[in-house]
């Protein structure tokens, strides 16, 4: 399976946590980003299937990715793990038909869940 995932979060703890929680077939085509600036560098210049992204990072946050990603019409399915479980920062969210939100830490089960039921998994 060629099924390409890209983790963006400014904690690289946080990155390893969320790497582990993917099914087995797929951590090992994930890629890293710190920020959404590095994120939307690498979704400019390769194909992802997949974006776990952090909501609340430096340099560009998880939202302005968001809007970059419709701007641009960057064809991935985005899955928002933040820390950030305010609700106007889920409604937010909301609006960019992302497969869902889920708080930090986040769970193998919830991911694995998610990503079977929007069958990509």
């Amino acid at each position: 399976m060629n099924f390409k995932v890209m983790v963006c979060d400014d904690s690289a703890v946080a990155r390893k946590m969320a790497i582990r929680c993917l099914p087995a077939a797929l951590q090992g085509s994930v890629q890293q980003a710190e920020n959404g600036r590095d994120a939307l560098a690498h979704l400019a210049s390769e194909h992802f299937d997949l974006l776990l992204l952090d909501l609340t990072m430096p340099e560009c946050d998880g939202i302005t990715v968001l809007d970059e990603i419709r701007a641009r019409r960057y064809e991935v399915f985005v899955l928002v793990v933040s820390g950030d479980i305010q609700p106007q920062r889920k409604q937010a969210v909301k609006k960019f038909n992302t497969l869902g939100f889920l708080n930090k830490p986040v769970c193998a089960k919830r991911v694995c869940h998610i990503l079977t039921s929007y069958g990509l998994y």
